[in-house]
């Protein structure tokens, strides 16, 4: 059985990953060090024989003892909210802790692929985005952290590629959604779904007339797998094109949760994107990828999971406040 290493596994896209490659016969090492990571989304995979857990922060040094095969650098805060509150964690994972893997990979001769992000774009000014547009980045603003951090993962594996002769790859994630994301942490798709839930209005900052494209979570982790596979080593677009704008996103999930909720407006963000939509042309013709499951679809599916989540959160409130009751 062929071995890898997963890193952020307790996250949100970390967990669906190692779902997929148990699922596909790997022996799966998952890495995490917890901080915005939740063993909840991977502990159903605790009791398997072909599943191991690391409590590890990799900037520090990482050793995995056997064979590796592949490794995956997904650990990084991902969220406004988390590489804000935690910005040189941010930009230590993906300097450090990137250098750190890219070490591993080399010693025991295995793939790697990182996770970067449709931020390298910035605020574009070039609509759709190819791999081969640069971007237009403030590497001094607020989001400077996690856009920097991301373009050096890009930088420094690229020359492990070309220097070492290592075999990577690298994936360009757009907007992503899907169950096990936090309701609090801070992207559009859960705080609309978190506000409905709680009755409170949906709010826009800006205008509401930036867009985004969401992706959901299986039909990424599927475009993730195949660019593993493949012989392709420079950056690859996976995202759904289907791009909508921010206001008529509330909408949808207006009608999807049945609320009769209105939407506020509060001032924009500095350096928020005012677009974003991929052009996935490379993920078309060299993986044969292309987005499966439409946002009527996914938002459904995520919903579901949010509201099972809440009903979960309440049934352990009411436990909590009967043992506070009972212990008085």
């Amino acid at each position: 059985m062929k071995r890898v290493l997963i890193t952020g596994a307790a996250g949100f896209l970390g967990s669906h990953l190692c779902d997929r490659f148990i699922r596909e016969g790997y022996r799966v090492v998952a890495m995490d060090n917890l901080i915005t990571g939740d063993l909840r989304n991977i502990e159903h995979l605790m009791p398997l024989e072909h599943f191991e857990f690391y409590h590890h922060d990799v900037t520090k040094f990482v050793h995995v003892p056997g064979d590796l095969d592949y490794i995956l650098h997904f650990a990084s805060p991902a969220s406004p909210i988390d590489y804000l509150k935690i910005p040189i964690q941010t930009l230590k994972v993906g300097a450090m802790g990137t250098h750190n893997l890219l070490g591993l990979a080399r010693v025991k001769n295995a793939r790697f692929i990182i996770a970067s992000t449709s931020e390298v774009y910035g605020d574009p000014l070039v609509h759709p985005q190819t791999e081969e547009y640069w971007g237009h980045v403030n590497p001094v603003g607020p989001r400077g952290c996690y856009d920097e951090a991301k373009r050096y993962q890009e930088a420094i594996t690229m020359a492990y590629h070309t220097y070492h002769g290592l075999e990577t790859r690298i994936v360009r994630i757009f907007n992503t959604y899907g169950p096990r994301m936090r309701l609090n942490d801070g992207r559009v798709l859960p705080a609309f779904i978190g506000q409905a839930l709680r009755g409170e209005d949906l709010t826009i900052f800006g205008d509401g007339s930036q867009t985004r494209s969401f992706c959901y979570v299986d039909d990424l982790v599927e475009g993730i797998y195949r660019l593993l596979l493949s012989d392709y080593p420079y950056p690859v677009n996976i995202g759904n094109p289907s791009e909508i704008t921010i206001r008529d996103f509330a909408e949808e999930i207006i009608r999807l949760t049945g609320t009769s909720q209105k939407v506020i407006y509060k001032p924009l963000p500095k350096d928020d994107p005012k677009q974003r939509q991929p052009d996935i042309t490379k993920a078309r013709e060299i993986l044969g990828w292309e987005p499966q499951i439409d946002r009527a679809e996914g938002l459904r599916r995520t919903y579901e999971y949010f509201k099972g989540l809440s009903r979960e959160r309440l049934y352990e409130e009411s436990l909590h406040r009967e043992f506070r009751q009972d212990n008085k």
